[in-house]
């Protein structure tokens, strides 16, 4: 693989960090701010939400610029985002700090995503993808369990400063890696926006953007609201979040890199029983996460299992966008965070149901479900 994609996913390490770190954090924001848990949930949708809406509008404004040149403002307003997150006042300043930064990151990942399929031969994009994603789910392994601990030791505020902070060394690689040419799409060879949008309108591409987002949905439904399980239900102490959180991300890590080496061409398989496993493995959360013994390993398989489908639909996202080559990755960005977004939702909603902390469990296996049934029912094109 070429080395600007190892030095985009530093860039996608400190992003993930960003996006993911709330998982750990949520309780001293609530906290801080005087507002529920539920409440605080809203920060991971808002950044999910605005990532959705970035991601084709940064995209297509970012055409006509050199790729580097879009990939770095990305990063500047991504991290002027987070510094003014580090003093926001409130919850609705938090919030617009997040909708900025999700704004930014979607810009810099649309890019990103569309930059690593261009650096690749055709039939090597899901290996591409397994590169650059492994910048999130190494967040998730480190990036996110050091967050919650810098935030159980200096408050949550220190948090947005770090990542803040670590975009400055991802900057620079952005900067001496990635070739100061056109935007994949862009050059004299681009077709219009609207010509692009047009190739977009695929009931296949449409379906496997809807798989994705349902699968991911279930992800961040469960994943967002982990740490009051681990407290509350499984009877840990505090200082176990980071370590299961951790956990998580290390199965993640794991799922995404055998994704990358499967997806390409076999995948049909990863979905078909991966899906299935996924689906049973929410509910045996919700029914044994009061025994950490059975809770630890749970946690790692539905990060592993996640990922490997998540990023495998992902990939299948990229091969039906080939034919808009500015607009793939944007495609890619949306499927991920619309599911982003409406997961934490959905399961702050779950949260006030007789389930109680172990709603978000429930609500992820009846996603899976969903997007099981759908695959069955309208056979997208996954092989």
């Amino acid at each position: 693989m070429p080395l600007p994609l190892y030095l985009l996913a530093v860039a996608v390490f400190a992003m993930g960090t960003s996006e993911f770190m709330l998982a750990g954090l949520l309780p001293a924001i609530a906290s801080d701010l005087g507002v529920t848990v539920g409440a605080a949930g809203a920060l991971t949708s808002a950044f999910a939400a605005g990532m959705v809406v970035g991601a084709p509008l940064t995209a297509a404004l970012a055409r006509t610029l050199p790729g580097r040149r879009g990939l770095l403002g990305s990063l500047a307003l991504f991290t002027a985002a987070h510094v003014a997150g580090a003093v926001a006042p409130n919850l609705p300043a938090l919030l617009a700090t997040r909708v900025v930064a999700a704004l930014a990151a979607a810009g810099f990942l649309a890019l990103a995503l569309s930059t690593a399929a261009a650096l690749v031969p055709a039939d090597r994009k899901g290996r591409a993808l397994a590169v650059l994603l492994s910048g999130t789910t190494v967040a998730t392994v480190a990036g996110v369990p050091a967050g919650a601990a810098l935030g159980s030791a200096l408050g949550w505020r220190a948090v947005f400063w770090a990542v803040a902070a670590l975009c400055l060394p991802a900057a620079l690689g952005v900067l001496t890696g990635v070739p100061a040419g056109p935007a994949p799409g862009g050059g004299a060879e681009r077709t219009t926006v609207r010509a692009e949008f047009g190739r977009l309108g695929s009931p296949r591409l449409a379906t496997v953007m809807l798989l994705a987002a349902l699968v991911n949905a279930a992800t961040f439904t469960g994943f967002t609201y982990l740490a009051p399980v681990v407290t509350g239900t499984a009877g840990l102490d505090p200082s176990w979040v980071p370590a299961v959180l951790a956990l998580f991300g290390a199965g993640s890590f794991a799922g995404v890199t055998a994704a990358g080496r499967l997806s390409d061409r076999h995948p049909g398989p990863v979905l078909a029983a991966g899906g299935a496993l996924l689906l049973a493995g929410w509910p045996a959360l919700a029914l044994l996460a009061d025994r950490p013994a059975a809770l630890l390993p749970l946690v790692f398989a539905q990060g592993a299992l996640s990922f490997a489908v998540g990023a495998t639909l992902i990939t299948r996202v990229l091969y039906e966008a080939a034919g808009a080559p500015a607009l793939a990755g944007a495609c890619a960005t949306a499927a991920l965070n619309l599911g982003a977004a409406a997961g934490p939702l959905a399961g702050a909603a779950a949260l006030d149901t007789a389930a109680g902390e172990l709603a978000p469990f429930w609500l992820g296996g009846l996603l899976v479900a969903a997007a099981l049934l759908l695959a069955a029912a309208l056979r997208p094109t996954t092989r």
